[in-house]
């Protein structure tokens, strides 16, 4: 999948938009940019991959209708606006399919919902589960990257919580190694998580 060097790439392809919102060849690569990214909310947010995709067009077509009009801000986040719009667009997509993720729908629950307490809520664990989603993306692309037990070595430690001398064992390696080992993949995460975030 062909990508533009970096994030002037992006700011560029945002003023193409604006001057010219009908321009197929920006539409695509804003769509190649952020397709995946509002997927992987949708999917967090609970949705099935027919209803993700449904969601997805419907975050394109209100932003055919704003890109016009938008003005970047450097000091802003791109990337919080269109969470901001997707996730409205979810929200819409829900009341307008009431059996997609609802309970009973009665009265009090739809009253609980409405309380800040609750929407705070609900937007933490949205926040949450998207956080999530990165992270396993970001572990399905490193181990691509690593030798199998260069992986085994990050997971015995920092998710299994083994001593060194426990993993180095059960994997043939020196402690130094397994060490080093977690310590490469927790760069390697960190920095395809960043990747991931800013794309």
């Amino acid at each position: 999948m062909r990508r533009p060097p970096d994030s002037c790439t992006r700011v560029t392809l945002l003023g193409r938009l604006r001057s010219a919102p009908g321009d197929p060849v920006a539409w695509g690569e804003f769509v190649e940019w952020y397709g995946q990214k509002i997927l992987i909310w949708c999917r967090a947010w609970g949705l099935q991959e027919a209803d993700a995709q449904d969601v997805t067009q419907e975050v394109f077509l209100r932003l055919s209708g704003r890109m016009q009009d938008f003005k970047y801000d450097s000091q802003g986040s791109f990337r919080a606006w269109l969470k901001t719009v997707t996730h409205n667009a979810w929200q819409d997509y829900l009341c307008k399919k009431p059996q997609l993720g609802r309970g009973s729908g009665s009265a009090s629950v739809m009253e609980l919902l409405a309380t800040v307490e609750a929407k705070d809520d609900l937007t933490r664990r949205i926040e949450d589960a998207a956080d999530q989603e990165l992270l396993k993306e970001a572990a399905a692309r490193v181990r691509l990257r690593i030798e199998p037990r260069t992986w085994e070595a990050f997971h015995m430690l920092a998710v299994e919580g083994k001593s060194g001398a426990e993993a180095a064992k059960l994997l043939g390696m020196k402690v130094a190694t397994v060490f080093v080992a977690r310590s490469n993949v927790k760069r390697m995460l960190r920095e395809e998580l960043a990747r991931l975030d800013h794309d």
